[in-house]
């Protein structure tokens, strides 16, 4: 939760800090690459090692001096880390051994203040050992010999320093975060609307498309109500993608999809709805979540009357049908337009999409329906319908047991789900139905 211990683990690029947070995970989180600066962000993570939970947090390798954008923002970050973090663990290259700019990086540390691990990564086996020696040099304390890809050396000895004073695991059920992905294709400020919500630089923001490669994990609270943002890589065609890291950030999305709880979908409000907008769409509705659609820079619309609503309204209404039960709302990340309204929306659909209907009342509005509107015959035979049953929720999905299923045609699925949005409002989430062949077909 909120009030775990943070552990920022710093470096320059290259000396395998995503590595040794995979490490912990146990699972490939971080994206890894020979590539510098792959990661750009400050990426949170919590862990538990040994009954004991704390936050890590991985970030852009630091190259002090570099004036290059992304350079200069990925040592900001690290500086903001480092500034939020209750414990260090700086990573230097033991293959390597020392880099100038690894004194430069311990020089910064040390005026955190903050409590520093020197951990000496790439020592694979215990005759490189030796390598540690000259890292004294850096005067930031005794250095560990350790390898992040095979987890030998002193990983363990290094974790058992570093949470020697956390406090262990309070077993007494939370209730979960409601988890919200921001999701679009590149530059519609998705990164600014996080920034926007958290009220502080967590994510990279610039106008250089493609700045956020990680989906990345911000817990936050609003009005008592703690809520997790995952702010993800922008989504572009595939025809655009380059293959490796872009290709792997873009996947990293697609599945934040289809983890989050609620997807918000960003749109820009100068270019309008585009062919890619309705391909993410289709791909939240296809992994059945909740979704809000956010027409952001709306502070760049010249005509501010309320006929420009309407006409964007009048747009997706044209462009995207399909989206006709979620809820739109016009902010602006840059001037923080009705942006807190991302959160009251998107609780309101989860708790749409986690709505469970009774089978006694499913089955009086399903029944209604089918007197009120009869399916048509198919060679003079007709679809009857026993009984409905809801079988689960996120998103609601409902089973009808008919007499034959070619008889349920696509055009009248529709119509029952209109009336059961009817009955029982759905808004914001996506609504699934099948159908069951009961006895005899006839």
């Amino acid at each position: 939760m909120a009030n775990r211990p943070i552990v920022a683990v710093v470096g320059r690029p290259n000396v395998g800090k995503s590595t040794f947070v995979n490490r912990l995970l146990g699972a490939r989180h971080s994206i890894v690459d020979d590539k510098a600066g792959v990661t750009r962000d400050r990426i949170y993570f919590d862990v538990e090692w040994m009954g004991k939970e704390f936050t890590v947090i991985d970030t852009g390798g630091i190259i002090p001096g570099d004036e290059d954008e992304i350079m200069l923002n990925i040592f900001t970050q690290a500086k903001i880390a480092c500034e939020e973090a209750d414990k260090i663990i700086f990573i230097v290259d033991g293959n390597e051994g020392l880099n100038p700019i690894d004194y430069d990086i311990a020089n910064i540390l040390r005026r955190s203040g903050k409590e520093i691990f020197l951990a000496v990564n790439k020592l694979d086996s215990p005759n490189k050992f030796i390598n540690t020696s000259e890292f004294y040099a850096l005067s930031i304390g005794e250095p560990v010999a350790i390898s992040a890809l095979h987890g030998s050396g002193g990983v363990g000895d290094l974790l058992e320093a570093v949470t020697k004073d956390f406090e262990h695991i309070n077993e007494e059920e939370k209730p979960e975060n409601i988890r919200i992905a921001i999701v679009g294709k590149p530059n519609v400020g998705k990164s600014s609307i996080v920034n926007a919500l958290l009220n502080k630089e967590r994510v990279i923001v610039s106008d250089i498309s493609g700045t956020t490669r990680d989906a990345i994990d911000s817990i936050v609270k609003y009005e008592g109500e703690e809520f997790i943002l995952v702010d993800t890589a922008g989504i572009r065609k595939k025809s655009k993608v380059d293959w490796g890291i872009e290709k792997f950030a873009v996947d990293r999305s697609i599945r934040a999809i289809r983890n989050c709880d609620v997807a918000v979908l960003v749109v820009d409000a100068l270019e309008g709805i585009s062919d890619q907008d309705k391909k993410i769409a289709g791909t939240i509705i296809e992994a059945g979540k909740a979704m809000v659609l956010a027409v952001n820079k709306w502070d760049l619309i010249e005509d501010k009357q309320s006929n420009t609503v309407n006409k964007f309204e009048k747009e997706i209404d044209t462009e995207m049908p399909f989206l006709n039960y979620v809820p739109k709302i016009f902010i602006s990340a840059k001037t923080k337009q009705r942006i807190v309204s991302i959160y009251k929306l998107s609780k309101e659909v989860y708790e749409e999409a986690s709505k469970r209907i009774t089978t006694s009342l499913l089955n009086k509005v399903i029944l209604d329906a089918v007197s009120m509107n009869p399916p048509a015959s198919i060679r003079g035979k007709r679809l009857k319908l026993f009984y409905s049953t809801q079988v689960s929720t996120n998103p609601p999905t409902f089973v009808l047991f008919i007499n034959n299923e070619d008889f349920l045609k696509d055009n009248y699925v529709k119509y029952l789900e209109n009336k059961l949005r009817e009955a029982f409002g759905f808004k914001g989430t996506p609504i699934k139905i099948s159908a069951k062949e009961k006895g005899e077909k006839k």
